[in-house]
Parts: structure tokens; C-alpha cells; sequence
């Protein structure tokens, strides 16, 4: 695909050691990729998103409204993850930059970790690792447990809770599920009245819900106390959703029996920076630092998902899969070729979504003396996005009318 922009002028910046299979595929599309190891921030992530016509991140890295309405030549940003919560993602859609992710890639690392957990604590394997490492042979089956014939109690009840579910169930636990919409049980699992209800029923529980105001220390010291004594709390969702502090008392007064957690409310943003929390050396907690969607296959695959995004839309102005602007696919029209050989121009416009936006738009373009053999239009919210294909004439006239329309916010011509 040509673009009126050379590809070879078209920057992306990846930051955060996104695999090498996003580096690969851009650059076989013939862009300029330049990658960072580590997060950015700072001066070194303002001059990135400043310079970059497109920046890829991963959890680590934070995109604001003030960083981005210093980027006017930023056009579009990848979060390599399965979250979007480090961007400011309305203020992006104001600016006409859609945001882009990969919300189910990591899907299976996720649930195979949370399985892998759950057996853990049941087992103590981490304290029994960690007394072997340091030279003391403790064979003991004191506080070791089966999961066969357990209740596990799953906390959201999406693409990564419902395959704990099934997992779970492979192993013979009884599954239990609380979730605010309605959703299917697959296999023997139940459905929860109530999150106390699940909370009470469980000999473990584990969260996979987003980070919202609604899930903001959704267990706290009440929802602790309702868990049965000895139980097991595993959190590989966001670390928002769990009062550490609260946990780290019921762990020390013995409530609980252990617990395992891959997300922090404060998470460090470097390999040098250092980690702090009350859990920090409590008997069978397992810590880890956000790795449960980090597996070859998961990075491989977001990587893939995402960056297939971003280049249909710079190559061809789609939008399918964002999460911040309406999804639209206009695919390119199979036009004869007119006697000059030149070729249909395809236009891309961010407006405000008002009334007769649409019409002011198709004004200026048949003032112009063009003609549109193809359009797609959607809204959502504060937001309108058009695609319009227009037949060969001054397509950078028609941009530059459209652009000054009062409710445009980005113009583009893409070919």
C-alpha cells in the first residue's frame, strides 16, 4: 500500500521490550521502528511522543492529557497489554488518536499461572522452596492440601476467569464465580448471588476483574473477614483491587493461609528501581512482578495483535479494535483506474460528534468538485471518525477544507 506520507518517514517508537515480532512486521511494511528496553519517562517519553507519529508501550508506561496535547504528531498509540489504564484514553480520543491493545493475547498465560498458583499455596511449595535454598530439609505434609474436591472462587468471569474456571475443574475442583453481568457457566461451575456469598464458599479465590472505581479495593478488611479461615487470595488483575495493607494483616494474624499477587498498586518502573510492600517476606506468598501474561507465546502473540492494528491504520485508517474511537473498516474500493492512471483519494477525519457534522463535510468536499464513491461513519460518545474515499481531485484541497471546518479535530490524507 502507497501512502501519501513515505513509509520510511513514518516513526514508531516501542518501548518496554515489546517482543521483536512487532519490530519485524513494521519494518517489513517499510517504517522507522526505534525500541527501548526499558519504560520511558519523563524527558525521554516526551521527546519519544513528540517526535514518534506513533509510540507502543506496555503496563510500565504513562501517557497523559498533557503529554498528549504536546504530540500533535502523534496519530495513534499500542498498548502492548491487555489494559489501557496507562493512557489517558479520552484525552486521546479528543486529540483523534485512537488507542489500541490486545485484551485477549495473554488470556491463557494468565489462567495457566493462576492454576499453577492456586496447587502452589494448597502444596506451601514456595516455603518449602525457599527452606530448601537455604540448606534446611523440611519434609513435612504439614498445611498441605489437594485442590481435588476444593472450592475456588473466581472473581470476574471473562475471557481469563472463565478459563481458570475450566482448568480448575480439569483438576477437580468445584468452581464458583461472581460477576456483575450475567454470563454463562461453562462446565459444573455455579454463579454467586453475591461477592460475600463467593467469598464465604471459597478455600481460594481469584480476581480477574479491570481496575475501575467500581472493583477500587474491592477486598478489603470486611470482604477478608468473610473468607473462610486458612483460605487462599490470588491476584493477577490490577493491583488496585486488593488493600494490601488489609491483607497483610490478615496474613499475619494467621486468617488467611496464603496468598499470591503479580500486581501492586505502586509497581516499580525499571529492573533498578526496587520493590517495597507489607508482604514482603510473609510465610507461603508468592510475589511476582507482573509477569502473568509475560510467556513467549503471550508477548509473541500481543505484539502480533497489536501491531496488526496499528499498521491497518496508518496503511488503510481502520480502526477496528480501539478502544477510545468508533471502530471503522472501509475497505479500499476495486475502481477502474481512470485514463490518467491516478487513483481515488481516501481522506481520514476526528470530528466532534454533533449534528450535520456529516453534512458540513460532504459540503465542502462537492464545493470542491469532488465526488464520493465511498464512506464509512461512525460515532460514539464525544467522538465521530469518517473514512471517506473521493474521486481523483485536489485531495489535499478537500483535507485542508475539511480541517477547517469548526468541529474537525484531524484531518488526514492517507493516499
Amino acid at each position: 500500500m502507497r501512502t501519501s506520507f513515505p513509509k520510511d518517514r513514518i516513526g514508531f517508537v516501542l518501548a518496554e521490550g515489546v517482543h521483536e515480532a512487532g519490530r519485524a512486521l513494521l519494518e517489513r511494511e517499510g517504517f522507522c521502528v526505534e525500541t527501548h528496553a526499558g519504560a520511558l519517562t519523563g524527558a525521554g517519553l516526551g521527546a519519544a511522543a513528540g517526535s514518534a507519529h506513533v509510540i507502543g508501550i506496555r503496563s510500565k508506561t504513562t501517557i497523559d492529557g498533557p503529554m498528549i496535547a504536546d504530540s500533535p504528531r502523534l496519530l495513534a498509540i499500542g498498548c502492548y497489554c491487555a489494559g489501557t489504564n496507562q493512557v489517558d484514553v479520552d484525552a486521546a480520543a479528543d486529540a483523534g488518536i485512537p488507542v489500541f491493545n490486545a485484551p485477549f493475547s495473554n488470556t491463557r498465560s494468565v489462567a495457566e499461572m493462576t492454576i499453577a498458583e492456586v496447587i502452589a499455596l494448597h502444596r506451601r511449595m514456595f516455603d518449602r522452596s525457599h527452606a530448601m535454598h537455604a540448606g534446611q530439609w523440611d519434609k513435612s505434609a504439614s498445611g498441605s492440601h489437594e485442590v481435588r474436591g476444593r472450592t475456588l472462587g473466581i472473581v470476574g468471569y471473562g475471557h481469563i476467569g472463565s478459563q481458570v474456571s475450566v482448568l480448575a475443574e480439569a483438576l477437580g475442583m468445584r468452581v464458583v464465580f461472581y460477576d456483575v453481568g450475567a454470563k454463562l457457566p461453562l462446565g459444573n461451575a455455579r454463579v454467586a448471588r453475591s461477592l460475600d456469598e463467593l467469598l464465604a464458599a471459597s478455600d481460594a479465590v481469584t480476581l480477574h476483574v479491570p481496575a475501575t472505581a467500581a472493583t477500587r479495593s474491592i477486598i478489603g478488611d470486611a470482604q477478608i473477614r468473610r473468607m473462610k479461615p486458612g483460605a487462599y487470595l490470588i491476584n493477577n488483575a490490577r493491583g488496585s483491587v486488593v488493600d494490601v495493607d488489609a491483607l497483610a494483616r490478615a496474613l499475619g494474624s494467621g486468617h488467611l493461609g496464603g496468598a499470591a499477587l503479580d500486581v501492586f498498586p505502586e509497581e516499580p518502573a525499571s529492573v533498578d528501581a526496587g520493590f517495597a510492600s507489607p508482604l514482603r517476606g510473609m510465610p507461603n506468598v508468592i510475589l511476582t512482578p507482573h509477569i502473568g501474561g509475560s510467556t513467549i507465546e503471550a508477548q509473541r502473540a500481543i505484539a502480533e495483535e497489536v501491531t496488526g492494528k496499528l499498521i491497518r491504520f496508518i496503511n488503510i485508517g481502520s480502526t477496528l479494535g480501539a478502544v477510545n474511537v468508533p471502530e471503522v473498516d472501509l475497505p479500499e474500493q476495486a475502481r477502474p483506474a481512470p485514463e490518467d492512471g491516478r487513483r481515488p483519494h481516501r481522506i481520514l477525519n476526528f470530528h466532534r460528534n454533533e449534528p450535520g457534522a456529516l453534512n458540513e463535510i460532504n459540503g465542502v468536499i462537492a464545493g470542491l468538485g469532488g465526488n464520493v464513491n465511498a464512506q464509512f461513519l461512525r460515532t460514539s460518545g464525544a467522538v465521530g471518525y469518517v473514512v471517506l474515499d473521493v474521486d481523483p481531485t485536489d485531495g489535499d484541497a478537500i483535507a485542508a477544507g475539511i480541517g477547517a471546518l469548526p468541529g474537525s479535530v484531524r484531518t488526514r490524507v492517507l493516499w
